[in-house]
């Protein structure tokens, strides 16, 4: 029996006759399905972030992989951990199925090849204290799957997400992260309601993990890597609206701290740079905390 991805759906009867609003009108609902279908993996979703955040709190990497374009939807979350939460891309490799050419043109035959996944995975040499977050709509994507079993023979702990019930991936898996979103309105096209329910679960995984680390404070983004004139603002008003401080004093303080928005908070809230890497040392880098103790001073 095919996989419930390559199923028919019941939005597609004479999907080719319907009037362009229409049509998007059907797929538009099959999205909102998707982001649905989540809710039941919210628990699995939560034991993911506590993998995650046990590796990059420690010594360990969180790698991604796939092929495809759920390849390109764990590349998208895996570039952006660096900018928006200032951990090292270093912290957070990618294995994509055909690597730097992938980018450009998706090859079918990649998804396929064991040998390739070996490769890519000896080069990175995962091990104990490192998790890997595969991902694959049908959950039996070969490079995939081959990538999560060989971690795990090294080692390495598996976040599996998958859009078919009993897949390979997930059975695999350490925490299996089911996301059954049932048959696309174009059967088979991964990159529509399934790809939109991974995009969701890896922006939860990955922010989830932030905000345990302690690089979130009342929602803002305290470990962003302010590298552009537009991230040099945001940072001002964070250190602003978390210190009390006006914009100057915060713009002077984060010149201090070299672009360090928690150590900028505290030095804008009064601390010397002794104290303030003392306190954030003292509780983990978790701004909350360190903040708290230095207005108890």
């Amino acid at each position: 029996m095919a996989a419930t991805t390559e199923q028919q759906h019941s939005a597609a009867a004479g999907l080719q006759v319907a009037a362009p609003q229409e049509v998007l009108q059907r797929l538009f609902e099959a999205q909102l399905g998707s982001a649905r279908a989540l809710e039941h993996a919210l628990p699995a979703l939560a034991q993911a972030v506590e993998l995650g955040a046990a590796a990059l709190g420690g010594s360990g990497r969180l790698a991604y992989a796939g092929a495809g374009s759920s390849g390109l939807m764990a590349l998208a979350d895996c570039l952006e951990l660096s900018g928006t939460f200032g951990i090292p891309p270093a912290r957070t490799p990618m294995l994509l199925a055909g690597g730097r050419e992938a980018l450009l043109h998706l090859e079918g035959a990649t998804e396929d090849d064991i040998d390739l996944a070996e490769a890519d995975l000896h080069g990175l040499r995962l091990g104990p204290g490192d998790v890997v977050i595969c991902v694959s709509a049908s959950g039996g994507t070969p490079y995939t799957v081959a990538i999560a079993r060989k971690a795990q023979a090294a080692g390495a702990k598996v976040i599996g997400i998958a859009n078919v019930e009993g897949s390979p991936l997930l059975a695999c898996a350490d925490v299996a992260v089911l996301v059954d979103t049932g048959p696309e309105v174009i059967a088979g096209s991964t990159r529509m309601a399934a790809g939109t329910a991974q995009k969701i679960a890896l922006n939860l995984i990955s922010t989830g993990i932030a905000v345990r680390l302690g690089h979130v404070h009342e929602g803002y983004m305290v470990n962003v890597r302010a590298d552009n004139a537009k991230l040099r603002d945001r940072a001002a008003r964070i250190v602003a609206a978390i210190s009390g401080a006006g914009e100057k004093e915060a713009r002077a303080a984060l010149d201090e701290s070299e672009g360090g928005v928690k150590r900028a908070v505290l030095l804008a809230a009064g601390a010397g740079p002794v104290m303030a890497d003392t306190l954030l040392a003292a509780h983990g880098g978790h701004l909350g905390p360190a903040l708290e103790e230095l207005r108890k001073l």
